[in-house]
């Protein structure tokens, strides 16, 4: 598994995690793809998934990058230090790696909300801060902010469909030496970059490099300085399999195959408001409706 620099902290990480948004398999899968290589776990407190990585990491802690997320509505002061403290006993450890604000709360100050994380880091139960979700604007507010320790990363959707952060996030990023940790880059599943691959560009190279398909999708995010990514799954076969993402590299003709012929979208504003806003329940509906819609229109508005 190639390593990535996590900002500039010297410490290097794999460039392929474990995302568990939405997992509900237990700590098998999880070891599985620990001993795989993934020694990088991503998780957050309003997961529910805390304490499968806590059973997957035992005996093997060392081992593992860990990384957690405080959810907005806990950015006051009192309740920064009750979540770290409550991540670190459901996680069962004395220490996590990376703990990340989940995103933006603007009726809270960053000041506030920093300042209790570098509490927790100078009392050893965090090693470093990072953000999720977090626009040019608001990065600049929080490392402004965060005067003592720096923001090592920031969490963001990315996928080859998906490249929003193309426009203005991942230039900053780069420049700034601050690591892109890639969420959903297999979007919300195959099917949806399927739909985008009007050209079977994709099974074409999977074919030339003798990967699998969704392994060509993985390593074009890894292809990007400063890009890590933690693709989920409930599956062990399919997290080894992500893990297959790495120790290669597409060449630049696969590259620019790929980038001509899959068509993406870059959301707008209006989108993450739009998503902020709109009840979790309408959500799940509107993506249940969207696999009965043609394909045609389905790239249109995935």
């Amino acid at each position: 598994m190639i390593r990535k620099a996590l900002g500039t902290t010297g410490v290097f990480i794999p460039e392929v995690g474990i995302g568990t948004w939405n997992y509900h398999a237990g700590p098998e899968p999880l070891r599985r793809g620990l001993e795989a290589g993934a020694l990088f776990i991503d998780t957050a407190e309003s997961y529910g998934s805390e304490p499968s990585v806590g059973e997957a990491i035992v005996g093997i802690r060392e081992k593992v990058f860990l990384a957690t997320k405080i959810s907005p509505h806990n950015f006051r002061r009192e309740a920064v230090v009750r979540s770290v403290e409550s991540s670190l006993s459901r996680l069962r450890v004395d220490c996590i790696d990376l703990v990340q604000l989940h995103e933006p709360n603007p009726s809270i100050p960053l000041e506030e909300t920093l300042g209790a994380m570098t509490q927790m880091v100078d009392a050893g139960k965090v090693r470093f801060i990072g953000v999720s979700n977090f626009s040019v604007a608001q990065l600049v507010e929080a490392q402004r902010t965060s005067k003592k320790y720096p923001i090592v990363s920031n969490q963001v959707r990315y996928s080859i469909i998906d490249r929003t952060i193309e426009k203005e996030l991942l230039t900053y990023c780069q420049a700034n030496k601050i690591t892109i940790i890639a969420y959903s880059p297999v979007a919300r599943g195959p099917g949806r970059i399927w739909d985008c691959d009007p050209e079977q560009s994709i099974k074409r190279v999977a074919r030339e490099t003798g990967k699998s398909e969704v392994q060509v999708v993985l390593n074009w995010c890894l292809c990007k300085e400063g890009v890590v990514a933690i693709p989920g799954s409930n599956s062990a076969a399919h997290i080894i399999e992500n893990c297959g993402a790495s120790d290669w590299r597409l060449s630049p003709e696969q590259l620019t195959l790929l980038d001509r012929n899959i068509q993406y979208r870059q959301r707008t504003g209006f989108d993450a408001t739009l998503r902020r806003y709109t009840p979790e329940f309408v959500r799940k509906m509107g993506l249940w409706l969207l696999n009965y819609l043609p394909r045609g229109l389905r790239r249109r508005i995935t």
